[in-house]
């Protein structure tokens, strides 16, 4: 499903043993899952993990912050500086503070907040989490909590999350707002995520055959349509299919369920623009 470059163009970061697990692993995984059912699913699966691991490098929640800092990420529990200094460069502490007695984890003197912190391509969190992927995927995550980001189960990881979550449905909707609070609880991080998605479809994006291409002033209407519709990234409308056009198109297309395709007779039809 995805090559080696598109692999790497998408986590250029990545040690070389999660970009040959992934490379080997990915096309069953997706099938599995059914991510590769259309474009939605895919992309917004791969810009969701592109996000949670910061293109797959974070192995797990470090838990490690300044008493400033703690203002920052947990205000409500740290509402002055005096609140946050106990739990200050100290993570196993912190951890079994603000993840006590949430996402089926014991209270804070059970050590689960620590042990069950983020981790994975997904940053799965709490023991009930670690506890309902476990058996999707059939691993031990609740005994061996760190195989999440193992090489060779941090992907299988992710997408049993992905099922466990039901993410699959409500990528059917097309709206990525919706799919980040499915799997993160809120909308934290959103410019980050919209910019992973843009990266995604970017690197996947596929122009359409020279030979199938239509006349530039084909071309210019349907940039300016889509760009009047709200798909102001494909930039001057200069006649010329490049990646964000094409990105576009499939975007608009898969909305409005024309099914795969560039610009054609249904295309045109449903933007409103008469056939040359």
């Amino acid at each position: 499903m995805l090559t080696i470059a598109e692999i790497k163009a998408l986590f250029p970061r990545a040690a070389a043993e999660h970009v040959a697990a992934f490379l080997e692993q990915h096309d069953q995984l997706f099938r599995d899952v059914g991510l590769g059912k259309n474009p939605f699913r895919l992309h917004f699966f791969l810009a969701q993990i592109g996000h949670e691991s910061n293109g797959l490098t974070v192995e797990r929640e470090l838990m490690n912050y300044t008493a400033k800092r703690l203002t920052e990420v947990w205000p409500s529990r740290f509402k002055t500086i005096a609140d946050a200094e106990p739990y200050a460069n100290a993570p196993e502490k912190l951890g079994n503070f603000v993840y006590a007695s949430r996402n089926g984890n014991g209270d804070a003197a059970s050590g689960d907040g620590f042990r069950f912190r983020g981790r994975g391509y997904v940053q799965l969190t709490g023991r009930e989490g670690y506890s309902a992927v476990g058996k999707l995927v059939k691993l031990d995550l609740v005994g061996k909590p760190d195989l999440v980001f193992a090489p060779d189960h941090a992907l299988k990881t992710a997408v049993g999350f992905w099922k466990w979550k039901n993410a699959n449905a409500v990528c059917d909707t097309g709206d990525f707002n919706a799919v980040t609070k499915s799997v993160n609880g809120g909308l934290i991080g959103m410019a980050d995520r919209l910019a992973w998605l843009d990266k995604v479809r970017r690197v996947l994006a596929e122009p359409p055959p020279k030979k199938a291409q239509p006349d530039a002033a084909t071309i210019i209407a349907v940039q300016k349509a889509l760009r009047a519709l709200g798909f102001t990234d494909i930039g001057a409308a200069d006649g010329h299919i490049g990646p964000r056009t094409t990105v576009a198109i499939t975007t608009y297309r898969n909305t409005k369920k024309l099914g795969a395709g560039s610009i054609d007779a249904a295309l045109l039809k449903s933007l409103g623009i008469a056939a040359a």
